[in-house]
């Protein structure tokens, strides 16, 4: 096994380090407080082809791959986990999506704007009722004979305030269930569609989520995924994309923690030493760096299984799983060792702290991905078919 990145993955990541110091940082407090969503920064991703490392060319990308995107959201998500949203909902989902299950005539209208995020995206799975279990949701997209008529309900949608375009799963066939499921790409622009923003939550500040609402709104049938019916698949294998993206931002909020610890144990002083002297803060110092390197490897194998075309359900759960784990342990010991000084607003470990809940939630909360774990080794269901 290779463990060591190529000058050119070193080169991206460099690059990716260097945007977010002196594009995101300047401003991200201002922005966070603000819950300022900036669509500027978010171009000038699209710009430098963050977006773009999972399509070919021809459609606007740049076929960097999986761990060149993994290793560009890592390090924009240890600035700001905010700006790290923009990888799932333009590149990890959509785009990726609309090129594995999308006519010609659909990557060609979406994915280059999508690359240059000219485009916004977004992917509207959660309803009220149906979060863990998707098959539960109840929005419908019923056939008239001449289009889809698309009604329902989809909330805590990232990206919904601001996005042009989503991923929208519905039930074409209610009837028969999980099998009567489809997916469509829908024009947020569409006449019957409203979103309300949902603006009280814990973290993430700078990123929008709101409340979608469709009613009858038209759906062509050339924005069918796939075929009707094969929308859980296609859900599946969306998520199984868009969790690279979110171990990813787990690994930059872990990593910022540490970054913020090692800092501050060195100057901060007490009982006339640094507090970096103390064996308990030691030991927290340790953990934080063992569990971010390790779940660092987890999501590297994973995004580089992706990039040999190897199918890596489980790999991609375990890393998603442990890197959100990592992250909210490293921000816990973070504040303690800051202690008030973590409390308080004044200093990145409170943000930290609140925005690496959100990476034990998204995408398959952490017990989703201990379920696709556990199932497998059991030889329930495996998550490799």
């Amino acid at each position: 096994m290779n463990f060591d990145l190529t000058e050119e993955l070193l080169d991206i990541q460099k690059l990716a380090r260097d945007f977010a110091v002196k594009e995101i940082a300047p401003t991200v407090d201002e922005d966070d407080k603000a819950h300022r969503f900036r669509r500027d920064l978010v171009k000038k991703m699209g710009d430098l082809g963050f977006f773009g490392c999972v399509i070919p060319e021809e459609y606007g990308g740049n076929e960097m791959g999986f761990l060149a995107i993994t290793l560009i959201a890592e390090q924009i998500a240890r600035v700001h986990s905010s700006m790290r949203l923009p990888f799932n909902m333009n590149a990890l989902g959509p785009a990726r999506t609309i090129l594995n299950y999308g006519s010609e005539e659909l990557k060609q209208k979406y994915l280059p704007g999508l690359c240059d995020a000219s485009l916004l995206g977004c992917f509207a799975i959660t309803e009220a009722n149906a979060g863990s279990d998707v098959a539960s949701m109840k929005t419908k997209a019923i056939w008239d004979g001449e289009k889809y008529v698309l009604n329902g309900s989809k909330m805590w949608i990232s990206n919904a305030p601001v996005a042009d375009i989503g991923l929208v799963y519905a039930y074409t066939n209610p009837e028969v269930k999980v099998k009567g499921m489809s997916a469509f790409v829908v024009d947020f622009k569409t006449p019957g569609i409203s979103v309300e923003p949902i603006t009280e939550k814990l973290g993430t500040w700078a990123a929008p989520v709101g409340v979608v609402t469709f009613e009858d709104v038209p759906v062509p049938k050339e924005n069918l995924l796939g075929k009707e019916g094969e929308g859980f698949k296609i859900c599946m294998n969306q998520l199984n994309d868009t969790r690279l993206g979110c171990g990813a931002g787990a690994l930059g909020v872990a990593q910022a923690c540490i970054d913020a610890v090692l800092t501050y144990c060195n100057e901060r002083e007490q009982f006339g030493q640094p507090v970096g002297m103390f064996q308990m803060n030691q030991d927290m110092i340790a953990q934080m760096i063992v569990k971010t390197e390790a779940a660092r490897l987890l999501m590297y194998k994973a995004a580089y299984l992706k990039d040999k075309g190897v199918s890596c359900t489980l790999e991609t759960s375990m890393g998603k799983y442990f890197a959100a784990e990592a992250a909210n342990y490293c921000a816990d010991c973070a504040m303690k060792i800051y202690g008030s000084y973590g409390y308080s607003e004044e200093y990145p470990v409170a943000r930290y702290y609140r925005d690496a809940k959100s990476y034990q939630i998204v995408e398959g909360t952490s017990n989703i991905q201990k379920m696709i774990i556990a199932t497998d080794a059991l030889g329930y269901r495996k998550a490799n078919r």
